[in-house]
């Protein structure tokens, strides 16, 4: 087994995006389930993508797939408790980038849990890897 990661502080993100727990998000034993952390990521990091205009869901045909996550918990979080997902950007590729996740308590110093996840670009039609396209590069380089 691998050695746990240090927990991260605010310090270790550039980014701040605010995330709603929902009623549903917890489970029998009164907290967010492990599953819903995933969708947090991918909901600050595409939301972040979308609102900067580097990603339409629809027309865009460069887009970033998911192909690893990974999380650790150290706190609880339960619904009706606002979060707020820290992001920054460990590395930066050809075609993918690895994005480390926080997900702290509202005003909280240390991250509840963490974790990351790599988009690799591919063009929309032939799903083939790409180069990142320059405009989400030049972003993706202010986060890292």
């Amino acid at each position: 087994m691998s050695e746990r990661p240090a927990r991260l502080s605010r310090s270790a993100f550039t980014l701040f995006r605010p995330i709603a727990t929902r009623w549903m998000d917890n489970d029998g034993y009164g907290h967010v389930n492990n599953v819903h952390y995933y969708s947090y990521f991918d909901t600050a990091v595409n939301g972040w993508l979308i609102e900067e205009g580097l990603l339409d869901i629809v027309h865009s045909p460069v887009i970033g797939l998911v192909v690893e996550t990974g999380c650790v918990y150290f706190e609880s979080v339960a619904f009706p408790e606002t979060l707020e997902a820290g992001i920054r950007v460990a590395h930066l590729g050809r075609s993918s980038v690895r994005y480390v996740i926080g997900i702290f308590k509202e005003g909280a110093e240390l991250a509840a849990a963490q974790g990351h996840f790599v988009h690799v670009h591919v063009d929309r039609a032939t799903q083939r890897p790409v180069d990142i396209p320059a405009r989400t590069r030049e972003a993706l380089n202010a986060l890292a």
